[in-house]
């Protein structure tokens, strides 16, 4: 039996969980998490577009078997902790997929479990949104994965092919898989900060005006600073991110307009202060972003999230 462990059910990973629950109904599918959010979990389970789920929680010390593949779909902020959390759950066989926006959290498991198999990885697509209700989605996206030098794919490529195959979990394997991430941070930089300061959904930035406008002109700064950094992006991609943008429900928001509506810590420090801390490493301006990292520490002071 496969078994899949993942960690961070919010709307990322309530939707990946059921999907797989629908696609593979033999898999078995644990959630990791720690009270009081593990007793809430075991006492009224998950809602996924009207479903609900009730999946196995485990609490980290709990003994378990090695997981064939873990999902880590928490915020950057609490990664170190995860990291820990998972510590009984992986096994030389494990490949850890990781869904977290921005451009370092493999490279941080990859540190703490070189013994797994840890493609680079990002989420394309979703739209999945988590209120009052439960979680709703119109589209899972797809994930695109890879490695870190590119070549022919690695046994854990592989294998994460064949999971999220049988898992029906649209994917592609991608041949350069570091501009990949750089290409979904130039979609975080733009969407999500904007969506995020507006407190705004993707309908605001499908068409023509302000919004979009602002969003392109801090996405340029992510091509500026990926260029002098040896990553090829381009104003292409930018165009491709718009096209993107216009297949997602326009009702519906990015997870970090979400976490502003709910005043919860953002993660802009993956997304603005990655690009100012680069843009002082290469001696290129990046005036949009370093406005956007202000703004978001002034919110997080208002909220008390700081």
């Amino acid at each position: 039996m496969t078994t899949v462990s993942i960690i961070g059910l919010g709307a990322i990973g309530a939707a990946h969980a059921a999907r797989i629950a629908e696609a593979a109904p033999l898999t078995q599918i644990r959630v990791i998490a720690t009270e009081p959010r593990a007793e809430r979990l075991r006492a009224e389970g998950v809602t996924v577009n009207g479903i609900r789920y009730d999946f196995p929680v485990v609490e980290p010390a709990e003994p378990v078997e090695p997981a064939d593949l873990i999902i880590v779909a928490v915020k950057h902020h609490d990664l170190a902790e995860a990291i820990g959390q998972l510590a009984g759950h992986v096994g030389p066989q494990t490949v850890i997929c990781s869904l977290l926006n921005g451009i370092t959290s493999e490279e941080e498991l990859s540190a703490a479990y070189p013994q797994a198999s840890v493609p680079l990885a990002v989420s394309v697509g979703i739209d999945a949104v988590r209120d009052a209700d439960g979680v709703r989605f119109t589209t899972v996206g797809r994930i695109e994965f890879g490695d870190a030098v590119p070549g022919e794919p690695s046994e854990g490529v592989r294998r994460l092919d064949e999971l999220l195959t049988t898992f029906e979990i649209p994917h592609r394997i991608s041949s350069d898989a570091p501009r990949t991430l750089w290409w979904k941070l130039l979609l975080n930089v733009g969407a999500n900060q904007v969506s995020a300061l507006l407190e705004a959904p993707y309908g605001l930035f499908q068409s023509d005006g302000p919004a979009r406008d602002l969003m392109v002109s801090a996405q340029r700064e992510v091509v500026a600073v990926a260029r002098a950094r040896g990553v090829n992006l381009s104003e292409d991609d930018i165009d491709q991110m718009i096209g993107i943008i216009g297949t997602l429900g326009p009702s519906n928001y990015t997870s970090m307009a979400q976490d502003a509506l709910a005043h919860r810590r953002t993660e802009v420090d993956q997304f603005a202060g990655t690009v100012v801390a680069l843009g002082e490493q290469y001696g290129i301006d990046t005036p949009v972003n370093r406005v956007l990292l202000q703004a978001f520490e002034a919110k997080h002071q208002l909220w008390g999230v700081a």
